[in-house]
């Protein structure tokens, strides 16, 4: 992933060439590039199933409807990230389960030391379902006492909201399956998983709305409902079928089985205090030991603990412009930033996510369970230091190897690099093009109740939203329990700054929906902030000074931003000359389209010009690496 190990920009003399043995990265590279392409893949076939299907809709739902079914569509992923979040997370740190260094013992213990790895990771996802179920009880009756009069009095509500509930304990029924395959790097079957209930949704969704419209009945939220029940049946069916199939093929089993007796797991104390750092694998502790009541793996459970605070906030902020816009306006304000939002946010569920979801598998194997040099040298000593500098210094007996640091900012300085290219696009062209995309799909309607001028809004919002994302996935493949702490105490005080800034704009400047946007670019600047001070401070520690990380200074190219800014600025004019305004409704659409799209190849081919050596680069890494 990235450009096997040169730079974009910054002092090379920082970050020394190194050489990496294949042997070590290759694999986990390929599978995180190939999973990163196969999710993209994924994400853009089902987005634009969901989004025909979606245009669709807008025949028959009102802004208020919309914005009812936002908020019941939160419930829904909320139960989800509660249940399941900070357990994937602690999984997907769990390291392999072979430590034998004699080559035919190893072969000998291969295919038990997978089942027992396998098994384990099984147990802990099915404890995804029991917290499923209370949070979908305990945020379904809050949301029903809570809720406002003129949502409350949307038809079938309640029903709605039980089915959606029902539908996030479905979707859990197959979390043991997806962790296993997911851990195992078999992303195929997430592919046919999701795609298949992504069409089952939509199917479903749209036959019940036509069926309800032609009849004249009122059925509320109700066809969003029942086509979230169809995915997660139709996700947990295939889900089931490759699980099945890779149990049978390993030896585990799909049900909770015991690996450790219960009276043995507690001698594991020396384990824990091994994993505050890095998890190590069960089979380094021995198949009895570190077992919590013989089935849960310890050390994973204890990360997964020390993340759920910092999942509630970050949930909270990732869903904060819906629980603000739920309280500080009405449904009909909800259903325009909720149109606004979807097609804002569309490229970050294209692009953006499967990247930092291959991502954080990927940087977690190559930092979190590559040997120290140590292990190699034991007349070589590496302290490693807290975040804290006035801490005292503690030995750690496995940090990652000066070669995988230096391939991983490599990888790293990669990928923010492509990121800000994009970014810079989405800068340039969005504001003005976007809108004209809602009038020309939407209808005028839409786009005269302020949802273009909101999404213009958005597209200032999208490039931080795209570093930060990949920011965070890099911490959470590296963060310590301690670091995790940390960082919550963190976001807890930018989802402060994110409340009051939500307040000012919606009630003080009354700026509306785009009041909303403005709150999140100040949570999203400081969330930046503080992942950028934490990745500088890893590479510093973690080498000794010797791979070097600068936020900014690495991922710009020298004399590049300059040329950027003021051609941005000339496109801007011209645009404005033209006649194409930013957010209002055109008389004459397809021309004002035809004029940004032409006038967006020389830009284009200006950014292509002068980021050509990285882009050639890129090219040869995905054609060589794979």
């Amino acid at each position: 992933m990235g450009r096997n190990g040169e730079t974009t920009s910054g002092d090379s003399s920082q970050a020394p060439p190194v050489t990496m043995d294949s042997s070590t990265t290759s694999q986990p590279q390929g599978s995180a590039v190939r999973g990163a392409s196969l999710l993209i893949v994924l994400q853009v076939a089902s987005r634009a199933v969901t989004f025909v299907a979606n245009q669709l809709l807008l025949r028959f739902l009102t802004a208020q409807l919309l914005g009812v079914s936002t908020q019941l569509e939160v419930y829904y992923l909320s139960v989800l990230f509660f249940a399941r979040e900070s357990l994937r997370v602690a999984i997907q740190r769990q390291g392999p389960t072979t430590t034998s260094t004699d080559n035919d013992k190893k072969d000998k213990n291969k295919t038990s030391d997978s089942a027992q790895d396998s098994q384990s990771v099984v147990n802990v996802g099915h404890l995804a379902l029991v917290l499923g179920l209370a949070a979908a009880v305990g945020l379904g009756g809050a949301y029903l006492k809570y809720v406002d009069a003129a949502t409350a009095a949307t038809p079938h509500l309640d029903t709605a909201l039980y089915i959606y509930g029902l539908a996030a304990v479905i979707e859990l029924l197959s979390e043991p399956a997806f962790v296993v395959l997911q851990h195992r790097l078999r992303f195929g079957p997430r592919a046919a998983a999701e795609s298949y209930a992504t069409f089952v949704r939509c199917a479903v969704t749209f036959g019940a709305a036509s069926w309800a419209w032609r009849r004249g009945c009122d059925w509320g939220a109700l066809p969003f409902a029942l086509g979230q029940l169809g995915y997660g049946l139709g996700l947990s069916g295939v889900y089931f079928g490759y699980g099945w199939w890779l149990a049978s093929a390993e030896g585990f089993s799909l049900l909770p089985k015991q690996i450790a007796q219960p009276d043995q797991s507690l001698q594991s104390t020396a384990a824990e205090k091994k994993s505050d750092d890095q998890l190590v694998s069960p089979s380094k502790v021995g198949s009895n030991n570190g077992y919590a009541l013989g089935y849960f793996y310890r050390p994973t459970l204890n990360l997964a603990a020390s993340m759920t605070a910092q999942s509630v906030v970050k949930h909270i902020l990732t869903q904060g412009d819906t629980f603000l816009v739920s309280i500080l306006s009405n449904p009909q304000a909800q259903g325009v930033y909720a149109l606004a939002n979807n097609y804002g946010s569309l490229l970050a569920r294209l692009v953006f996510q499967p990247v930092e979801e291959s991502s954080r598998n990927y940087f977690s194997k190559l930092l979190a369970a590559t040997p120290s040099d140590d292990e190699a040298n034991p007349t070589a000593k590496k302290e490693k230091y807290d975040d804290d500098a006035t801490a005292k210094p503690q030995h750690n007996p496995s940090v990652p190897s000066q070669q995988a640091l230096a391939k991983a900012r490599a990888d790293l300085v990669s990928i923010l690099h492509a990121y800000l290219l994009l970014s810079i696009l989405i800068l340039t062209l969005g504001p003005f093009g976007a809108p004209l995309l809602v009038q020309l799909i939407a209808g005028p309607a839409w786009a005269a109740s302020g949802a273009g001028l909101v999404l213009a809004q958005y597209c200032l919002y999208l490039p931080l939203l795209a570093l930060n994302g990949i920011a965070e996935a890099f911490v959470s493949s590296v963060a310590t329990r301690a670091n995790v702490h940390r960082q919550s105490l963190w976001m807890a005080a930018f989802s402060v700054a994110f409340a009051l800034a939500g307040f000012v704009t919606l009630k003080v400047l009354d700026l509306g929906a785009p009041g909303l946007v403005y709150a999140n670019a100040v949570n999203m600047l400081g969330r930046i902030a503080w992942s950028g001070a934490f990745i500088r401070r890893y590479f510093d520690r973690a080498s000794a000074g010797k791979v070097r990380f600068a936020f900014w200074a690495d991922i710009v190219a020298k004399g590049s931003m300059g040329v950027y800014v003021a051609s941005t600025a000339v496109l801007w004019q011209v645009l404005t000359l033209c006649g194409v305004s930013i957010g209002g409704v055109s008389s004459h659409i397809f021309k004002d389209l035809f004029t940004v799209c032409g006038l967006a190849l020389p830009y284009v081919g200006l950014v292509a010009y002068m980021e050509r050596r990285y882009l050639l680069d890129c090219y040869r890494s995905i054609r060589g690496g794979g």
